[in-house]
């Protein structure tokens, strides 16, 4: 056995179920989001049957992400200690029922591999290699078992400026969570939703019932200096949300549908928009202040 498998049993304890769910999740990660693929037209379809909510909805509290600011992510590639944070505190940062463990070990240790969710959308073959492991046990995990979906190490510098390059895309980025992987944060991907399974499941979750989402909110907001504001849309063309929009020439904002993900604010030639943190939602994964 190899020892980034030993280190993934250990991670489980006796929970040997979750060790093999997590093991053949990695193992079969493109298989695994292609059925999850499957069933979300199933559950939209289906919305008003409810075993097929009801499984959606364990589903949504099992596995999740938090969407990130380009600061909070910055801090992430940037950490040189560990971070183990286990309290019930966290579910302030992600409000989710179970997967909520803040867990950086051994961060410099990092590897990309292809992202299942783009490849079963048939995204461009050049953006697919772009799910990122944080930690040694997780990106040792994916290099010694994942090099079917072409695993490799790479830098902190190297990881941000992957990110860097996404978001100029108009992707945002996601640290993701899911019971069987330990319950805790460690993969961080580039997503949109034309080639995101997990943002696909938000929209349709919200069809379902406007308080379910697969995908919580960075923790900010923004505001607008309107003696700035040109009224170029930058921001509502990148804002993959609906939440940036213009009316006749009147910018509107819906402070309800905003993420947080600052992409409106890299895309702002004026420099007009800035984020702060929302007292509505749920606080920031600002490693400084966890």
């Amino acid at each position: 056995m190899k020892n980034s498998t030993k280190a993934m049993f250990k991670k489980h304890g006796w929970r040997v179920d979750k060790f093999i769910h997590n093991y053949l999740y990695f193992l079969f990660y493109y298989q695994y989001i292609r059925i999850i693929n499957l069933f979300l037209p199933l559950l939209k379809h289906l919305k008003n049957f409810k075993p097929i909510v009801f499984i959606g909805k364990m589903i949504f509290n099992r596995y999740h992400a938090k969407v990130l600011s380009f600061g909070d992510t910055k801090k992430v590639f940037s950490l040189n200690k560990d971070i183990r944070v286990i309290s019930e505190k966290n579910k302030q940062i992600i409000p989710f029922k179970y997967a909520t463990k803040i867990i950086f070990q051994e961060p410099t240790h990092i590897a990309v591999m292809d992202c299942p969710c783009k490849k079963s959308t048939h995204a461009p073959s050049e953006d697919i290699n772009s799910c990122i492991a944080v930690g040694k046990d997780l990106s040792n995990f994916w290099i010694d078992h994942c090099q079917k979906y072409n695993a490799r190490k790479i830098t902190q510098i190297e990881a941000l400026d992957i990110i860097t390059q996404f978001r100029k895309k108009g992707h945002i980025t996601q640290a993701f969570f899911k019971v069987a992987t330990g319950g805790s944060t460690g993969v961080i991907c580039n997503c949109h939703p034309k080639t995101c399974v997990s943002l696909r499941a938000t929209i349709t979750a919200k069809e379902i019932d406007k308080s379910l989402s697969q995908s919580a909110p960075s923790g900010y907001s923004i505001i607008f200096d309107a003696s700035k504001c040109i009224s170029c849309e930058s921001c509502s063309k990148v804002c993959i949300f609906g939440a940036v929009k213009f009316k006749d020439g009147i910018r509107l904002y819906d402070k309800n549908e905003c993420m947080g993900c600052e992409l409106c604010i890299e895309n702002c030639h004026k420099k007009a928009i800035e984020l702060y943190i929302d007292k509505d939602k749920p606080l920031p994964l600002d490693l400084d202040k966890v």
